[in-house]
């Protein structure tokens, strides 16, 4: 029976005796909790409940509106060799004080901690680590390592290790050959057995053997021993404590048959140093292979660590001086060189500069800039010195909260983990338990010499289960899946978002700012006979000059655009609900709908059937009238982005279902769907009514995914089953995503479902080796083959088998390094895969 403990949790939201008592009673139902009380002045409650009662009372309090505070700790760990030992350090943080959650990632060797404040401290969640056998550190909180820290990389440590196991395995290599070539060189080369017999004696080769053997076994092997017998002990057994039965038990039948052959029937008298020499060699050479592996598989960190920058020039009181990022503020003024990388993100104050944005947007072609313009820290300045006022620094800047989200990523947990980690927990005694009835059996009913056999068969099933490869199938290509994605501007913010984008069947876009560009722009102009373009743009951006109306911008940027001055309007005039008026040149000039045309006597009936053809397209047309003759009707509307035609086309042929939320009128909205190529749309919603369009569209079948980008899209992308934000939309929406897309355009999320689809594919092909080889190999192992074949399985084939099993787990995961793009751009700013079309311009009459 589970001791029930006194836990002190702090709240938030508590403001009044109403609230106290709801959170008590919150806290009441919940599972396991024996007693409650609620204090509003230091805003805590304090709950006497068994230690699996405090994740249900966290939860019971969040669903109340009074969340407990809880810290997200960050671990490294040591001393993780397989799936085994992350079930057990898991199971031991989960039971630490005040513990609510935790994952543990074998192939970055970390683990992910949530301890509520108060409950517990991280003391205790280091010392339940240690006491499992698994010492962890903290992680830094700071923002992301640079080259100027001491602590060293993952990518620097696993070199690291890769070059102590390179040593541990050539020393190895070189003690264990001569022990091969004499025990088995006779099998090769004839008459080696007589020579051996004739010079030195088969007594003396044994004792040659037995000497090399302990050098191999307690030199370069000795952690298999330090480790796997204290697991073993502790009833924890790993996949050290494998290697550590099957090598400890074929040297010490060996010393038995050497030094008291007595004690062993005749026909058993044999030695069997090469095996467990040879079999350590192995191991150590299929780690060596794996620790470079998975050095490589945390390469996209290391490349956005390589984009920080260590000083920069600040301007201060005239000089410039050179100061360490860490110590820059908001509001410092930078100076930037060409060719130069941005230290932190800020606001141009002066100059002007071409920037290369690609690894933030992936847009090969560098940016214009100009004062007030934003630029973001990782960033290249191509040509042109400029200042730059600091907005934010260190862990607030753009690429280090990349980088937090990559991290976070890469130690995700999916929900195909889940299983993985309940099999591989009871794997090494379940695979012990096969080796004892291995042996079992052949002592009863093996044939003759029955011990021999026994012996081999039971060291090659404990040498061939590998709960490494089991361990390492989902996280590595996690790592290197979420990795790549980065690369490609997509980074995945929450952990089962990456499985459960594979799995939808509905995407629905919010159109504006997602599908369209987000502000209005001229994209038609009819023009009456006789008028010409420039000078009617020229009157008509004179008069929108003294507009704030969001359409006087779009008149006036393509005026600018096309190099047109814009001369003075005199007597403006706003006409409510119909239009402006004002004088341009000694002209009366009419901008407006027709009504505004109608109330002023102007005939516009050779214009109307331009303006109906607009609207049907989506266009908001408008009147132009120049001395009370109609002249022009300008169609303004919010354009489509350059690749959302393609985007949309190449998750169509994906097999998935598109559809379109949009608050704008059916007509409208229809217009820019098929414009879109989207045949499903929910128009007319009001901002709050976009979760209920979502529910209506599930209701049809299948997983939603929801594209969104404003503040109003936030409960929609929080609602889906997986919200995906434009990394260019504003900071609520992105916080309220699973997966962010960096650039503005949505071939994000064709690479997105492409990168996901292609990463669960390469865990099931991991799981399905990883499993599959041990299902098959075991009784192989065991000898099941024997009474058909005479086939059993040598312990050094099978430490063989074993060490390729792992690294071929890691080679299939770092092919998602070479992930390409499902929908690449384009020169032209569109993208490839679909054709995209430009904005339809009507020819002036």
């Amino acid at each position: 029976m589970t001791t029930a403990q006194t836990y002190q949790l702090s709240l938030s939201n508590l403001s009044c005796a109403s609230c106290v008592g709801r959170a008590e009673a919150a806290l009441k139902s919940a599972s396991g909790v024996t007693e409650a009380h609620v204090n509003l002045a230091n805003e805590s409650a304090r709950i006497t409940t068994d230690a699996s009662g405090l994740a249900s009372a966290i939860d019971a309090l969040a669903k109340a509106g009074y969340p407990a505070r809880t810290k997200e700790l960050r671990l490294d760990i040591t001393g993780m060799s397989c799936a085994s030992c992350v079930g057990r350090v898991q199971k031991a943080l989960a039971a630490a004080p005040g513990v609510t959650e935790a994952h543990v990632n074998l192939a970055s060797e970390s683990a992910s901690v949530t301890l509520a404040q108060g409950a517990g401290d991280v003391q205790g969640v280091l010392a339940a680590a240690r006491g499992a056998g698994y010492p962890a550190t903290i992680k830094s909180d700071g923002p992301a390592r640079t080259d100027t820290d001491d602590t060293p990389s993952q990518s620097a440590r696993k070199a690291e290790e890769a070059r102590h196991l390179a040593r541990r395995t050539w020393l190895a290599a070189g003690l264990a050959l001569p022990v091969f070539v004499l025990e088995m060189g006779s099998h090769v080369i004839p008459g080696m057995h007589g020579l051996i017999g004739d010079t030195i004696g088969h007594q003396t080769s044994w004792i040659i053997q037995f000497l090399l053997t302990s050098l191999v076994l307690f030199g370069p092997g000795r952690g298999f021993y330090t480790k796997g017998v204290p697991a073993l002990l502790r009833g924890a057994p790993d996949m050290n404590s494998l290697v550590a039965l099957g090598t400890g038990a074929a040297y010490l039948y060996s010393l038995l048959a050497l030094f008291a052959p007595g004690l062993l029937p005749e026909t058993a008298r044999a030695v069997y140093f090469e095996a467990a020499a040879v079999i350590v060699v192995l191991i150590l050479l299929g780690r060596w292979m794996e620790a470079r592996a998975r050095g490589r598989t945390g390469a996209a960190i290391e490349k956005l660590l390589g984009l920080q920058v260590k000083e920069a020039r600040v301007r201060v009181a005239g000089e410039i001086l050179t100061r360490p990022v860490d110590a820059l503020e908001p509001g410092d003024i930078l100076v930037v060189r060409p060719g130069e990388r941005l230290p932190v993100d800020g606001e141009m104050t002066e100059g002007r500069a071409n920037i290369d944005e690609s690894m933030i947007t992936g847009e090969p072609l560098p940016v214009a800039k100009s004062p007030g313009d934003p630029v973001t820290g990782g960033t290249v300045n191509g040509t042109g010195s400029f200042e730059f006022r600091a907005t934010r620094v260190g862990a607030d800047t753009t690429l280090a909260q990349i980088i937090r989200m990559v991290e976070d990523a890469q130690g995700a947990r999916l929900p195909i983990q889940g299983l993985v980690d309940r099999l591989t927990l009871w794997f090494v005694p379940a695979v012990i338990a096969v080796a004892l009835a291995t042996l079992a059996a052949w002592l009863a009913f093996g044939p003759s010499p029955a011990l021999s056999h026994a012996l081999v068969a039971a060291v090659s099933v404990l040498i061939i289960a590998c709960p490494c490869a089991m361990g390492l199938a989902t996280p590595t290509s996690i790592m290197v899946g979420t990795g790549r994605a980065a690369g490609l501007g997509v980074l995945f913010r929450k952990g089962d978002a990456l499985q459960q984008l594979s799995e939808i069947d509905i995407v629905a876009f919010d159109k504006t700012g997602t599908i369209t560009e987000g502000r209005p722009e001229l994209t038609d102009l009819h023009l009456a006979e006789g008028v010409t373009r420039a000078d009617l743009l020229a009157s008509v951006a004179a008069v929108e000059a003294r507009s704030e109306h969001p359409i006087a911008e779009a008149i006036l940027r393509a005026a600018r655009a096309e190099g047109i001055e814009t001369p003075d309007a005199q007597d403006f005039e706003a006409i409510a609900g119909h239009g402006v008026a004002a004088t341009v040149a000694g002209r009366r000039v009419l901008v407006g709908a027709a009504r505004l045309l109608a109330r002023e006597g102007v005939d516009s009936a050779d214009l109307d059937a331009v303006a109906e053809a607009m609207a049907e397209q989506g266009r908001t047309a408008f009147f132009v009238a120049l001395d009370g003759e109609a002249a022009a009707v300008i169609g303004v509307s919010d354009p489509i982005k350059p690749a959302s035609r393609a985007a949309i086309a190449a998750l169509q042929e994906r097999g998935l279902r598109i559809a379109m939320i949009t608050g704008d009128k059916a007509a409208t909205a229809r217009a820019i769907a098929h414009e879109a190529g989207i045949d499903e749309v929910v128009a007319d919603v009001l901002p709050d009514g976009k979760v209920a369009a979502l529910d209506h569209l599930r209701a049809q079948g299948g997983k939603l995914a929801f594209v969104g980008d404003g503040i109003n899209d936030a409960p929609a992308l929080a609602h889906a089953d997986v919200g995906i934000a434009i990394g260019t939309g504003t900071d609520v929406a992105i916080e309220s995503a699973d997966v962010v897309l960096m650039s503005g355009d949505l071939r994000g999320v064709v690479n997105a479902h492409h990168v996901s689809e292609a990463t669960l594919r390469n865990i099931r092909q991991n799981l399905v080796w990883a499993f599959g080889y041990n299902v098959a190999l075991i009784p192989v192992a065991a000898g099941v083959l024997y009474p058909a074949f005479g086939l059993l399985l040598s312990p050094m084939l099978a430490a063989g088998a074993m060490a390729l099993s792992s690294v071929f787990v890691l080679s299939n995961a770092l092919r998602l390094r070479r992930i390409r793009p499902a929908l690449a751009e384009t020169p032209g700013g569109g993208a490839t895969g679909a054709t995209a079309q430009s904005p339809k311009q009507e020819v002036p009459a």
